[in-house]
């Protein structure tokens, strides 16, 4: 991350007859506005009040064309405060990975079914990742209007790198297999090649979105 790149962000629609596709432009169109003027004194509210105008502007484009009553969009986002620090909002089942030191972490939870039942102890995380409704989804950026992102502040250091990725990708690739790319692979670029490379050769059954961040340098 360096000067020029501030947020980061997928978003994976859901709605059907291309109501998703207007979904996700509408989120990421919210959150792409957090590029404009100096980084923010509070990142976690800025990147909160982006989420929640999306889900203000789906509301209001369900009020005007009825069609879109059931769209929506999964959000998983970055905002980089310009030194070492983070926010990130997360809702839906598109993740977030740290790769730190040659371990890779999950740093988000699926708001999915599933996900409750391993949380419950219910499913074990290989039950869960060969279970029919994997992407059920309990929590989403809707036309409702509501939004309940999880926020959270992280530090970030040189060397760490982010993945931000739509379910096409991990219901495909497990993390052993994104721990291989994200170790060998050299630029960001190279990584997000090789990944929806291999999704794809494994089937590739839904949309496949991702995104590698390198922290380059942190100021304090």
């Amino acid at each position: 991350m360096h000067a020029g790149e501030r947020v980061f962000a997928i978003a994976d629609g859901m709605g059907g007859h291309g109501h998703g596709d207007v979904a996700s432009a509408v989120a990421i169109g919210a959150l792409a506005a957090l590029e404009d003027g100096p980084p923010p004194e509070d990142p976690v509210a800025a990147i909160e009040g982006a989420v929640l105008e999306a889900g203000r502007r789906l509301s209001e484009l369900a009020e005007r064309d009825p069609a879109l009553e059931r769209m929506g969009t999964t959000v998983t986002a970055m905002l980089w405060d310009g030194a070492s620090r983070f926010a990130l909002a997360h809702v839906g089942d598109s993740r977030a990975y740290m790769l730190r030191e040659g371990n890779l972490y999950q740093i988000t939870r699926d708001h999915t079914l599933v996900q409750s039942l391993v949380d419950d102890g219910r499913l074990s995380p290989d039950q869960a990742a060969r279970h029919p409704n994997r992407s059920l989804l309990l929590r989403a950026l809707e036309t409702t209007g509501a939004a309940d992102p999880d926020l959270s502040m992280r530090d970030v250091f040189p060397g760490d790198r982010y993945l931000l990725c739509s379910d096409g990708l991990t219901a495909v690739l497990d993390p052993e297999a994104l721990h291989h790319v994200l170790t060998t692979a050299g630029e960001p670029e190279e990584a997000v090649r090789r990944l929806i490379d291999l999704a794809n050769e494994g089937g590739g059954p839904d949309n496949i979105s991702c995104i590698v961040a390198d922290v380059e340098a942190v100021s304090s």
